[in-house]
Parts: C-alpha cells; structure tokens; sequence
C-alpha cells in the first residue's frame, strides 16, 4: 500500500495558496501530464548539461570501446560462453556487486535510523565516525584490514596465534563495505530527516504499532533512498580497482582483469571488452532501480513539517538497533587507529617504535607537491560536480519528460564506467589535439606537454566521477516534494532556472550537501580513472600512496592517508558550513554534519 501525502502547509516566500486549490491542481495533473515549455535558462542548462556529459564521459568512451572490436578483443566476446575463466569473472564481479550493495545498504539504513529515531548519547561523534571511511583511499583502508586480521596481523597471530587469510572474496566484502557505506547512510539519513513526523503521528492515532508504522509508512518513502543507494554502491564495487589489486588474490573481477590486459599484457582491445562487459550488470540494476523506485515514489515535503519527532523509548529496541552501529563504529576506530599509529610506526607490527621521519618523507619533494596540486584540483572540480548533479536531477525530476531516462543514464555513466578504461579513455582521446578537418576542435589535456601538466583533464576526471552521487541524491529528494511547489512559482511568472534557484534547491540541501562532500572526498582518493593521465607536473597522492604500498613502506602510505583525513575533513566542514546559509522560514531543511 503506498500513502501519497500532499500539501500540509503551502506557505512560500510569503505568498499564501489554499490547500482546495493544490488539491484540485494535484488531481489534474494525476489524470493527464501537462507538457512542460522549457524557458531559455532551463534549456540553456540542458544544453551546457548534455555537452559535458558528452565531453566529459561519452566521447573518451566511444574512442575506448572503439577498440574492443578489433582482434584480441573480439577473441574476449567470443570467449564468453567458451571459457570457464571469463565467465568466473563475470559471476565474480556481479556477486560481489550484490553483496557489496546488499550490505552497505543494510549498514546505511541502521545508522541512518539510529539518528534520526534514538537517541543515546555519542550520536554526533556516530555520525562523524560514520563519514570517515568515504575520506581514505581503499587499498589503503585494506592495508590496515591485512595488518590487523591477515596471516601476519597483530589480532590474529600475535594475540589470538591464529594465522588467516583475508584476501578474495571475504576480504574484499569486508573493506568494500566499510568505504561505501557512508554513501547510503548519508542519502537515506537526508531522506529520514525529511520526513514529517505528523505521518507517524497520524499513524499512531489510528491504533498502529511502531513496527507497523515502520513498514507500512516509513519504509515505502524510503523506497528511492534504498534503490538509489543500492545502485550507487553496486556499480563502484562493481568498478572498484585498487582493493581487488591489493586484496583480491585469485578471486578476479573484470575491473582488475581490465587493468591488467590494459596495463600488464598492453593489450588495450581486450581490456576495452572487459570493460564493455562491466557495463551490463551495472546497466541491468540501473533499470531495475528506475522501475521499483518509480513505481513506489511518493510525496512527503510541502512545506514545513508539522509534527513532532518521536524516539524509539523501548530499551530493548533500543539495543537491537544499536547493535550494527556500535559494532561499524567500534570497526571504523580499530581501523583508523592503526592507519594513524601506524604513520609514526617505522614499521607496523615489526618495529614499532616512533618516528617522525615518514611525515618528513611526505612533505619533502614531491610528496608536498603532490599534496598541493591534489587539494587544489579537487577543490576546484567538486563544486562543479555538486551543481552539475543538482542541476541534473532537477532536469530528470522535473523539467525534461521525453528523453529524461537517457539523461539520467548519461549522467550516471561516470560512475558505471570502471575508472581504468575511463582514463585510458582520456589519455586516448585528449592525449592529442582534437581536430575537424584543419580546425582544433579540442586542445590536448592529458599526456606530455598538456595545458597545465594534465591539470584540466585530471578536474574533468574528477567531475564526471563525483557528479552521480550527487544526481543519486538529488532524484531521490526531488521525488519526495511536491511539484506544485514549482508549478505556484511559475504561475507568478518566475522562470524555471529561478524556481530551481530560490525555491528547488534550499529544499533539497542536504541532497546537495551529500554531493559536495562525497565529490571531494572521491576526488581526493580516487586512483585509477586518472593514474594514466598524470604527468611529472601533477603528481597525486593517492598514486604515490599505492607506490608506497607496493613498496612495502607502510609508514610513509599511512602518514599520507592520515594527511588526507585531515584535509577532507576540514574542507567538508567549510561546505557545511557554506552550504547550510541561513535557515529559512518555510522549509526546515535537514542538514548532514560533518
């Protein structure tokens, strides 16, 4: 059963519209969609959009995946459903997919309901520490894993004399879940924090129990948030390179199997159809999410909530539902205890006596250089990613009817596609000047003697990967408030970009919040979408991090980590703080802290 709840108090920007009236618009506009003129603003959004999508995301892939259908990577095609081994992989990827997803979902939702529904005392520093895992490269976060709890690690052999072995698939659950998590909480916590809690109210009035309240009210508007989480973590598990290099042993999976013909065989035609394999799973649980997550939508914002926020007050309750979140939170202190003791370790778990020479390491050289040129790109690339994805969802949700599914499918390209074949990609296509005839179309951006030493190609990098998350986000919020919201700001004149400006997006900050601070904590630790197109003159730390693990100079990878953590931090505290503005009086607008 769905509960579609309408306007409770239309009230904005002063201007007062009865309740009949957005009642008799509502019923309209449920028989028969009224075809939308898009005002010059809104189409030249469209356009600018578009473009960089296909700039940015289809262009660098028709050029790569122009080359799985020469030779060696026909062979892969043709090998589908010959080979045991490929199929393996293939079965390998969605599996780890699915549980991957499954279980960042499951961990997202009880933090995110421990939140909003109880309250206990640490909840602020919960929701910190429930952040912390999106700010640290992976294979980093892995390294830590195998120090701890590996064959040699200081739990297992050294207190309990056991001698286990984490790499495949259990390792690779383990340290996935835990980095992507933090994506699912902070979409399904805005979504919480939106609800109005007089739905519950007037659930309680009529007699049912909290659980029933739960699953037969709270967990249909949730619907969008799950679907939305769900995919968001599917495909970067799905994509992720880094973890199953450092972590995955035998147990192969097509981003690695990609990387490695690419990178390893130089065989850029079978990584290119690895690759174009990758993107079939991701695209199946794209469509699966547009129909269970449409189907269930509803409306549950039209203005300022009503009622009051209640709390789960049953102590038993209370525990069970605490359980998963103390044990995350508890795992994530263990881990980053070890990344942060291990940076002033001259080597974790052999000598750990202290030393401050791996932080003298990362700041001197290259290593400051790299620190430097890394913060400044990603802080230029993440507000561009934010709005890019904001304004997205907004096209999706509400202004563009015919063609809104390829919009929202070109915008989550950035995502699908693994990062390796999205560089190669880029180092492919803007390694060269990018000429029609005679005329430069596009300078070159990557490579050797590039503008800026690849500067602009690693920013474009960094937007096309970070913008999804954000567009995720965005749909998912937009699907939650009413659209007569918008229609009573067109009917006094303001245009379709201004609506979005004034009225659109104050409601859905925390949706923008979530992509501002997941793009620069993805900017910050991303690797292989942009190891192949640094140069001398953009050095990255998340490449010299990955050089110090294979190294096996755990200190210095740690002291960088720990540096990292530092950063992102501060900068996603400065967004919050930018973000949030001041509170207004016709919307109260939940806001993620950082």
């Amino acid at each position: 059963m769905q509960y579609k709840v309408f306007s409770v108090q239309p009230f904005i920007k002063g201007i007062f519209v009865s309740a009949a009236v957005l009642e008799k618009e509502k019923a309209v506009m449920l028989k028969k969609p009224k075809k939308i003129k898009l005002d010059v603003g809104t189409k030249a959004a469209l356009i600018v959009s578009v473009f960089l999508l296909l700039l940015m995301v289809v262009f660098p892939l028709i050029n790569i995946l122009s080359r799985a259908f020469e030779a060696t990577g026909q062979e892969v095609f043709a090998n589908i459903f010959k080979s045991q081994v490929i199929r393996n992989v293939i079965m390998n990827t969605i599996l780890l997919g699915v549980i991957v997803a499954t279980l960042g979902t499951i961990v997202g939702f009880f933090l995110a309901y421990a939140q909003v529904k109880l309250n206990f005392r640490g909840k602020k520093f919960l929701h910190i520490l429930a952040l912390v895992p999106l700010i640290t490269p992976p294979f980093a976060f892995a390294t830590a894993v195998i120090s701890l709890f590996g064959r040699s690690g200081i739990i297992t052999r050294d207190i309990l004399g056991l001698t286990p072995t984490l790499y495949g698939l259990p390792g690779l659950t383990i340290v996935l879940t835990c980095s992507f998590f933090p994506v699912a909480y902070m979409s399904i916590l805005g979504m919480m924090r939106n609800l109005d809690p007089a739905l519950d109210e007037a659930s309680a009035s009529m007699g049912a129990s909290k659980l029933r309240t739960f699953f037969k009210v709270t967990f249909p508007m949730l619907i969008p948030g799950f679907a939305s989480s769900f995919l968001l973590l599917f495909v970067e598990a799905s994509a992720d390179l880094a973890n199953p290099l450092v972590i995955g042993g035998d147990f192969t999976v097509l981003s690695s199997r990609a990387y490695i013909a690419i990178n390893g065989e130089y065989d850029v035609p079978a990584g290119s159809a690895y690759s174009l394999i990758l993107l079939i799973p991701g695209l199946i649980v794209f469509i699966v999410q547009r129909y269970w997550g449409e189907k269930n939508s509803v409306v549950s914002v039209t203005g300022k909530p009503t009622g009051t926020p209640t709390f789960v007050e049953s102590r038993i309750a209370k525990f069970f539902l605490l359980v998963i979140p103390v044990f995350v939170a508890s795992f994530i202190v263990l881990i980053y205890t070890t990344v942060i003791y291990g940076s002033f370790a001259k080597f974790l778990g052999v000598d750990n006596s202290f030393t401050l020479n791996n932080y003298r390491y990362i700041f001197s050289g290259v290593g400051y250089d790299a620190i430097i040129k890394t913060t400044t790109m990603a802080l230029i690339a993440t507000p561009i990613a934010g709005i890019l994805g904001m304004v997205l969802a907004w096209l999706v949700v509400r202004k563009v009817r015919r063609g809104r599914e390829f919009i929202d499918f070109l915008g989550m390209l950035g995502l699908a596609v693994p990062g390796t074949v999205l560089g190669i990609g880029f180092a492919i296509t803007f390694n060269h000047a990018t000429k029609f005839g005679d005329t430069t179309i596009l300078p070159q951006l990557a490579g050797g003697g590039a503008i800026f030493g690849g500067a602009v190609a690693i920013v474009m990098v960094y937007t096309i990967r970070s913008s999804p998350a954000g567009q995720r986000s965005g749909i998912a919020a937009l699907q939650q408030i009413n659209p007569a919201i918008d229609e009573a700001s067109a009917s006094l004149g303001a245009t379709g970009f201004r609506t979005f400006r004034k009225i659109t997006l104050p409601l859905i900050k925390p949706a923008l919040l979530t992509g501002l601070m997941f793009a620069f904590a993805h900017s910050m630790t991303t690797l292989s979408p942009i190891i192949f197109i640094t140069t001398p003159e953009t050095p990255i730390m998340t490449q010299k991090i990955l050089a110090e693990v294979d190294s096996g100079r755990f200190g210095n990878a740690f002291a960088f980590c720990t540096l990292l953590i530092f950063i992102v931090l501060m900068v996603m505290g400065v967004i919050n703080l930018l973000v949030r503005g001041k509170s207004t009086n016709s919307v109260n607008t939940p806001i993620v802290r950082a």
